[in-house]
């Protein structure tokens, strides 16, 4: 059964690691996809390349599907509103954003340029802000529903120490996800993240020694990307149309539906504001737990 016949989707990262996978698959399941991409390396700073993007597109073509190659920087307002007018004058519709782009450029925080934090958090953050307002315009006028789709990772829930700029902007994502799912389910659109785990180019940069396998051993492993698209084809089919504002981390053969943030522990006051003296007496036995984060031990 093709699970998205009919459909129009725009993959932004298409002809990246796991975003290959999607605009495969979902032109298998009946999509008519558009491959938007810079071709660019994974730190965003050679420019602009098609190589990658028309051969994304030329081997769906090859196997009978449907495929249009849209390269440019997403992050740009002008080049965000074109490859959705693309998907509106070539197909007449747009059903799927799935959000599947983003660049590494990894520092620690004392060492981190500002060109580093800003390229990073305009690629991921700025790249999916534009995507959906234009898509979500579609929407709200056509009231025919979609699907927003954005990549986020444990690095945004988490946190990941050499890698700040990418960590607030996958966090981010999910903000501006929750923010979607709450605005545009009047209009029939469903928002979600996917929190992936597979072996890429850019995990390639940051592999362990002998902890994981690289991104060209990974097919037909747990950490094969091909292992991410079915939830994000059921997310955005049909049938996904009552899921939305919900994080899912897909990982080898297992997927998890993650739990938002909520309070832990809570203690009162009997009056509107603290006394500060009485809170540094109860806070070490009720709330100051343990960190998730273990600090290092101090050296004398």
């Amino acid at each position: 059964m093709r699970h998205l016949e009919g459909k129009v989707a725009i993959v932004t990262g298409g002809a990246g690691g796991i975003g290959t996978q999607i605009s495969k698959i979902f032109a298998e399941q009946g999509a008519s996809v558009i491959v938007a991409d810079t071709g660019a390396d994974v730190e965003g700073r050679m420019g602009v390349d098609p190589t990658r993007v028309n051969a994304v597109v030329d081997e769906i073509k090859a196997k009978g599907g449907t495929a249009l190659a849209a390269i440019g920087d997403i992050a740009e307002m002008d080049v965000a509103e074109g490859i959705v007018r693309t998907a509106l004058d070539t197909f007449g519709k747009l059903d799927i954003l799935v959000s599947a782009h983003g660049i590494l450029r990894e520092r620690m925080i004392f060492n981190m340029t500002e060109d580093d934090w800003d390229g990073v958090v305009r690629a991921h953050l700025k790249g999916c802000f534009t995507m959906a307002k234009f898509a979500s315009i579609h929407w709200r006028q056509t009231r025919a529903g979609g699907r927003i789709i954005f990549f986020t990772s444990g690095a945004g829930v988490r946190g990941s120490a050499g890698q700040p700029n990418y960590a607030a902007a996958q966090a981010g994502k999910i903000g501006l996800m929750l923010s979607c799912a709450n605005a545009l389910g009047r209009y029939g659109v469903t928002a979600n993240c996917i929190s992936p785990s597979a072996s890429t180019r850019m995990t390639d940069r940051f592999r362990p020694e002998n902890a994981s396998i690289t991104s060209d051993q990974s097919e037909g492993t747990a950490r094969d990307p091909k292992n991410i698209v079915p939830p994000i084809v059921y997310l955005a089919s049909d049938a996904g149309a009552e899921v939305t504002g919900r994080v899912i981390n897909v990982e080898g053969h297992r997927i998890a539906v993650m739990r938002e943030m909520h309070p832990e522990k809570t203690i009162y006051s009997r009056v509107p504001v603290w006394d500060i003296d009485k809170l540094f007496e109860v806070m070490p036995v009720t709330l100051a737990a343990a960190p998730d984060i273990q600090m290092p031990a101090q050296r004398g």
